[in-house]
């Protein structure tokens, strides 16, 4: 396994992480998964066996009952590793039992580390934005977290790039410990965060955790065009994410992917994951899995590495279109760009 330093801490983090949304099987989420306590440390074992050190959860993931899962199946093995989880969505029926304010937050970290059966967590999520509570006091919650010791690093999820400067811009102004990273949802099928998120990330010097790699499993390689969906898997279930506004598109890279695995004879989940490690940015790519044998499979990823033939073919067909101003940056700044920039930019000046 490889470690990858997380944005501009000290910290490292393997390349693959486990994600835990599966854990519990409540509400919604049942539709995930229902990885039950046993379930969870068979696959928290086989993930610390492969070398993964970071651990990712939420407080809303089936309301709490995956955090419970997480720290009960750690029990003997916390100081291993390292545990990630976030706070921004309702937990309670009152009306202060949601968003980014202090009192939310401070109420929901408290909240998560109880669940957790911890007295830390090592990096703590705002797992949305909050377009209605001042980002001074968000930071200024999380800072006194990080300083009484019951958070060691924090992050942001699903924010948009300009949400992520503002929130870069008060940190340092007003000498709030700053995010040093975010979580952010990117594949071969969904690559939107090249448009700002990458190059803002590439110029801040963030870390980079990826959130369903796999297209919510359409790209395992199980879902192929003029073929039957099967049965048990989550795009059947109505899951909804990701949005798919091009299903052609997205049949063409899945035969591209498949094409590559079976020449290799793996998984084509391993090809996509791979293809994620090596992209700019990017530090740990989240993996989980309703079954086990997934989730075996998916760890193989970490030793998979792609061709330059290969990596191309597959950054032909996924190759999103440059929006305004991009496209006019190509064809008239292409002087005096800096490497942030290029990240996107430059595949389309060849």
């Amino acid at each position: 396994m490889e470690y990858r330093q997380l944005g501009r801490s000290g910290l490292k983090v393997s390349a693959l992480s486990l994600g835990t949304m599966t854990f519990g099987g409540k509400g919604n989420f049942a539709k995930t998964g229902d990885t039950d306590l046993q379930g969870a440390r068979r696959q928290i074992g086989m993930a610390l066996d492969a070398g993964i050190n970071l651990i990712d959860t939420a407080d809303i993931y089936s309301t709490g009952a995956s955090e419970e899962i997480v720290g009960q199946a750690l029990k003997g093995k916390r100081d291993k590793v390292l545990v990630a989880t976030k706070a921004r969505f309702r937990m309670g029926e009152e009306i202060n039992d949601a968003g980014l304010s202090r009192y939310h937050l401070i109420r929901a970290a408290e909240a998560s580390l109880k669940r957790l059966g911890t007295d830390h967590i090592d990096l703590y999520q705002l797992h949305q934005w909050d377009g209605l509570t001042p980002l001074d006091e968000t930071l200024e919650a999380l800072d006194t977290l990080v300083r009484s010791g019951k958070v060691r690093y924090i992050g942001v999820s699903n924010f948009s790039a300009w949400h992520l400067m503002k929130a870069m811009g008060i940190a340092a102004l007003e000498k709030f410990i700053a995010p040093v990273s975010q979580q952010i949802h990117y594949s071969l099928e969904a690559r939107e965060a090249e448009y700002e998120l990458v190059p803002a990330t590439l110029d801040q010097g963030l870390g980079v955790l990826v959130w369903s790699p796999l297209a919510g499993g359409l790209l395992s390689g199980k879902y192929r065009r003029n073929k039957a969906t099967p049965e048990g898997t989550r795009q059947l279930a109505d899951w909804g994410e990701p949005p798919i506004r091009d299903q052609e598109r997205l049949y063409d890279i899945i035969e591209v992917l498949v094409s590559i695995a079976e020449a290799r004879n793996i998984s084509a989940a391993q090809i996509a994951l791979s293809w994620l490690l090596g992209r700019k940015a990017v530090t740990s790519v989240i993996v989980g899995a309703r079954t086990d044998a997934q989730l075996a499979d998916n760890l193989k990823a970490a030793d998979v590495v792609l061709s330059a033939e290969e990596r191309a073919s597959l950054d032909k067909v996924s190759q999103i279109p440059l929006i305004y101003p991009y496209w006019h940056q190509a064809r008239t700044a292409s002087d005096r760009l800096s490497a942030a920039d290029l990240s996107l930019i430059e595949p389309h000046l060849k």
